[in-house]
């Protein structure tokens, strides 16, 4: 009996341990550190820089050896009887490729900036992850309200059908009206279940972004704000600052002007030196070779593929510069658009707020009154809580619209 209760005395405090609550801000900087596209993005720069190491390797020396201008007969390898010396030689050799200086710093340039572009890859990237935890997290934030209003109008109509069952009972009342509040009392309760059933799925979602287990409990902090962008100027100085893709175009553009560097590189000639030691047979003097060489690329025959290369470049470079023009524009006109509808919705809620509600609610308390002095029916007190009630939903609803465009529009400006 002892083990039992201690157990319970163990166990019960664990009820009432409430779900860690999370801010936007947690959970932006959980996706941003762990979630595993991240990662691949990190790794996959890491590997470009620890290449870009070896840019400036020279080529790999070469070495040889074996005979050399020796006769198939071995009988002439050796001394004559009259002192002539043998026929035959053994040689062992080398060479080695010098450099082109330029030519390396231009591959050590170009290899560098190569993962700049997937750096800004990884930042656009996150720029989607940080849209889609928003939108998550707003509609979230809607679906805790729309529960709280779901359960201040079950309340409301528990006490219409209590109190219309007791009228009922007494002849004081009519039940015209009471089975539409009987079946808006279950519509209300099967709403419930949904909108509980969608935050069990926001957070699941949201686990996921951030790269943790998807049922792990948490809740979220319930405050928001509706941003002023009335002043802002949606111009290409903008987008050219904050959109990564954009600058992942810069970035190709640079790397196609440093591409041509290294063909230009590539025409130039490039030296080497070749050594090579022979031993003589029968006698026969050691010798020596010590060459230069050289290689010209710049041949018209050999610089075809270099010189098609750099015109290449050269056009490729002027298609992403008006991808660039292009994207910028078209940013330009959804975030004017967007901001308009913004703040329109933003006119509409403060009407809902100041004017439409209100008077709603001054509209179900007159009923409700007239309704308990018997000068009111019930069934004009369910249509005056029935048009409360579908307005704070729709008042909701426009929320949700105007925070989804709010997302939306820092999406496209790339803000955090």
């Amino acid at each position: 009996m002892k083990k039992i209760i201690f157990i319970l005395a163990i166990i019960s405090p664990l009820k009432y341990i409430s779900a860690q609550t999370l801010k936007l801000d947690a959970i932006l900087d959980s996706i941003t550190t762990l979630h595993p596209v991240i990662k691949m993005y990190n790794n996959e720069i890491r590997s470009m820089d620890e290449a870009a190491k070896g840019a400036k390797s020279w080529m790999p020396p070469e070495f040889s050896s074996g005979l050399w201008m020796t006769p198939y007969n071995p009988k002439l390898w050796k001394k004559g009887e009259m002192g002539e010396t043998g026929m035959g030689q053994y040689m062992i050799g080398g060479q080695q490729m010098l450099p082109n200086k330029k030519k390396l710093n231009a591959d050590a340039a170009y290899m560098e900036e190569m993962s700049s572009v997937e750096k800004e890859k990884k930042n656009s990237t996150v720029n989607d992850l940080v849209r889609e935890a928003k939108l998550f997290y707003y509609e979230w934030i809607i679906l805790k309200k729309k529960l709280r209003v779901l359960e201040d109008n079950e309340k409301l109509l528990d006490f219409m059908i209590k109190n219309a069952e007791i009228r009922y009972k007494n002849g004081l009342g009519k039940i015209s009206a009471y089975y539409k509040a009987k079946a808006a009392l279950g519509s209300v309760q099967n709403m419930q279940l949904m909108f509980e059933s969608d935050i069990k799925e926001k957070r699941i979602r949201i686990n996921s972004l951030m790269g943790r287990n998807a049922m792990l409990d948490f809740d979220i902090d319930t405050s928001y704000q509706l941003n002023d962008y009335s002043s802002l100027l949606f111009d290409s100085t903008l987008f050219n600052n904050s959109r990564s893709d954009l600058k992942a175009i810069d970035k190709d553009i640079t790397l196609s002007l440093l591409k041509q560097e290294t063909e230009r590189q590539s025409l130039q000639p490039q030296f080497g030196i070749r050594y090579e030691h022979m031993f003589g047979f029968g006698g026969l003097p050691m010798q020596y070779t010590l060459m230069g060489m050289l290689k010209i690329p710049m041949a018209k025959w050999s610089s075809k593929m270099n010189k098609a290369n750099i015109e290449s470049l050269k056009w490729k470079a002027r298609a992403l510069q008006s991808q660039k023009e292009m994207m910028v524009n078209e940013y330009s006109g959804m975030a004017y658009g967007m901001r308009n509808e913004i703040e329109l919705k933003k006119k509409q809620l403060k009407l809902y707020d100041v004017n439409i509600i209100p008077a709603l609610k001054n509209n179900y308390k007159t009923m409700q009154l007239g309704y308990e002095q018997n000068t009111e029916e019930l069934f004009m007190l369910y249509d005056a809580w029935e048009s409360l009630y579908m307005t704070q939903l729709e008042y909701l609803e426009l929320l949700n619209q105007s925070l989804k465009l709010q997302v939306s529009l820092e999406r496209i400006i790339e803000k955090k």
